[in-house]
């Protein structure tokens, strides 16, 4: 029941997210690895390198501050969650990594495919090995998916929330840190197509363990006393 709710609730976030892997799915199994690397990070531009050089960075902080603020600021409960699942999600990417310990684009290019040259851009730091799956990726989809599920989950929801436009744009922002991982060519699209995965999947089992406790005061607590706003039956 728990995990059904959720799925009601998210249904944009978790839908695309669907769409996203299906497609990506299919580009895998169809269109060769290099040829699917290039065709998706070959489209530079000065004004899409600086954005994408820097959003990326995005997955390296925010997710930190984010769970912080959610802990200091909100329910200790959501902090919670949202700290869980960021860190399980990373550990999982993390031993997954190291495991198969995978050749990034710039290693298995310049071993399968040395005459081609990369769109690389200049100031970002390039890596060689542990490409699979993206620890990005996860982190983005870890953090955004939370963000979609504790405001959905709020009784005192907007009409933007209650839209289905506040979904769909955690989502937009979630896939473009994936995306941008593709574009430095820092991973492929099956180790973005992994970290969504891990992400989603991740961030799903972390609530369906810790709502079992939203009732209990702890979960509740906020460190500034500030009141969750909920509708109450008189």
């Amino acid at each position: 029941m728990i995990v059904k709710n959720l799925f009601k609730q998210n249904s944009i976030f978790i839908g695309l997210s669907l769409i996203l892997i299906a497609v990506l799915g299919l580009a895998l199994l169809y269109v060769p690895k290099g040829e699917l690397h290039l065709l998706l990070c070959n489209r530079h531009t000065p004004a899409r390198d600086i954005f994408y050089r820097y959003y990326t960075q995005v997955a390296e902080w925010f997710p930190y501050v984010l769970c912080v603020a959610l802990l200091l600021f909100s329910r200790i409960g959501d902090g919670v969650f949202a700290s869980a699942g960021l860190a399980l999600s990373a550990l999982t990417t993390q031993f997954f990594k190291h495991l198969i310990n995978a050749p990034r684009p710039v290693t298995w290019f310049a071993e399968h495919m040395p005459d081609v040259q990369l769109p690389l851009v200049e100031g970002v730091r390039m890596n060689y090995w542990f490409s699979f799956p993206s620890g990005h990726t996860t982190s983005f989809f870890a953090l955004f998916f939370a963000m979609s599920i504790i405001l959905t989950t709020n009784d005192s929801k907007t009409v933007l929330q209650r839209s289905g436009l506040l979904q769909a744009a955690l989502w937009a922002l979630a896939t473009l840190g994936g995306y941008s991982r593709i574009y430095l060519s820092q991973h492929f699209a099956a180790d973005v197509f992994a970290g969504i995965i891990v992400g989603i999947g991740i961030t799903i089992l972390c609530y369906a363990v810790l709502h079992r406790f939203e009732d209990k005061k702890w979960y509740n607590y906020h460190v500034f006393g500030l009141k969750m706003q909920k509708n109450t039956k008189k």
